[in-house]
């Protein structure tokens, strides 16, 4: 059975692709400012909000794939009560990375599997990773380095990559830092027969 990901995200591809799982990429076009906000007026936290940004990805991807399995999912970062999201431009993203500098924050990640407006599956992981105090000077040579990359993450770091000199802790589960908790997702898969067991 074929995976629809209701998702552009690189990352999330690598990630099925790295653990053999066929699937096909169908971004959702939701408006994630707006789901923000209302959560906030809410007064529900990141957490929540998370997961609504990925059952709201998968539900609109699903309503375009009749009977198929598709997973959204998505990410916040959340520091001392701050929710960031992905730098604009190289000047956020040093404003950010100076805001993280030596504090630890959270990295939500949230994912659902929904079929015909069902959600099958969720799942919520809760990453925390705390930045080494990062100098000026480091943070223009990364900067220079990391080009655009910076502007595909919350975090304005790819772990995978140069975005592991930023880090001094790490607590939490790899794939879920990357942007899916696979482990769960593998495990839901293979109950529903979908890999073999």
């Amino acid at each position: 059975m074929t995976l629809v990901l209701a998702s552009a995200s690189t990352s999330r591809a690598r990630l099925l692709d790295a653990a053999g799982i066929d699937h096909v990429r169908d971004p959702a076009d939701i408006d994630e400012d707006k789901i923000k906000h209302d959560s906030r007026e809410g007064g529900w936290d990141a957490t929540v909000c998370a997961m609504r940004l990925a059952e709201a990805k998968a539900r609109t991807v699903a309503a375009r794939h009749n009977g198929a399995f598709v997973l959204g999912a998505d990410q916040m970062l959340e520091c001392d009560g701050y929710w960031f999201d992905k730098p604009a431009d190289r000047d956020a993203a040093r404003t950010q990375l100076r805001m993280l500098s030596a504090k630890e924050h959270t990295l939500i990640t949230a994912a659902a599997v929904v079929r015909d407006d069902v959600v099958l599956w969720r799942a919520i992981e809760l990453p925390r990773l705390t930045l080494r105090a990062l100098s000026d000077e480091f943070l223009d040579h990364y900067l220079d380095t990391a080009g655009d990359t910076v502007l595909r993450s919350v975090g304005a770091y790819e772990l995978e990559g140069l975005g592991a000199q930023l880090m001094a802790k790490i607590d939490g589960d790899h794939f879920s830092i990357l942007g899916l908790p696979m482990l769960s997702l593998l495990s839901f898969l293979r109950a529903e027969g979908a890999l073999l067991s």
